[in-house]
C-alpha cells in the first residue's frame, strides 16, 4: 500500500484527514492526521533491500469515543495493516489523541 492509498482509505471514514496537520484553525474533532515517523528498511549487501515506512495515524476527539476508534481500527484491519495503539489526553488543546503506528512496505 502506498501513502496515497492510505490517505484515500482514511478519507472513507468520513472525517477530515490531513498529512501532518491542518492549516489553522483545525477542523472540529473528530479528525485524523497521519505522517511518516521513521524507516525500518531491510538492508542487505550494503543497500536498502526493502523499504518499510513507519507511519502514525492519529485520531483526535474531544472525549473517549469507542465507536469512532472501532471504525478506525476496523479500517486498518480491513487494509491488513497491523497496528499498535497509544492514547493520551492533550491538556493544552483539550483533546484526546490516539496514535496508531503502522508500517507501509514499499510505499
Amino acid at each position: 500500500m502506498t501513502q496515497a492509498e492510505l490517505y484515500q482509505s482514511l478519507k472513507l471514514l468520513g472525517m477530515p484527514v490531513a498529512y501532518g496537520g491542518f492549516e489553522e484553525p483545525a477542523p472540529t474533532p473528530p479528525f485524523i492526521t497521519y505522517q511518516f515517523a521513521y524507516s525500518s528498511d531491510i538492508v542487505a549487501d550494503n543497500q536498502n533491500y526493502m523499504e518499510i515506512g513507519n507511519f502514525q495515524v492519529e485520531l483526535y476527539t474531544t472525549k473517549k469515543e469507542p465507536a469512532i476508534e472501532k471504525r478506525v481500527q476496523d479500517k486498518l484491519k480491513e487494509l491488513r495493516l497491523p497496528y499498535s495503539k497509544v492514547e493520551a489526553w492533550l491538556d493544552e488543546e483539550g483533546i484526546r489523541q490516539i496514535i496508531y503506528e503502522i508500517q507501509l512496505i514499499g510505499g
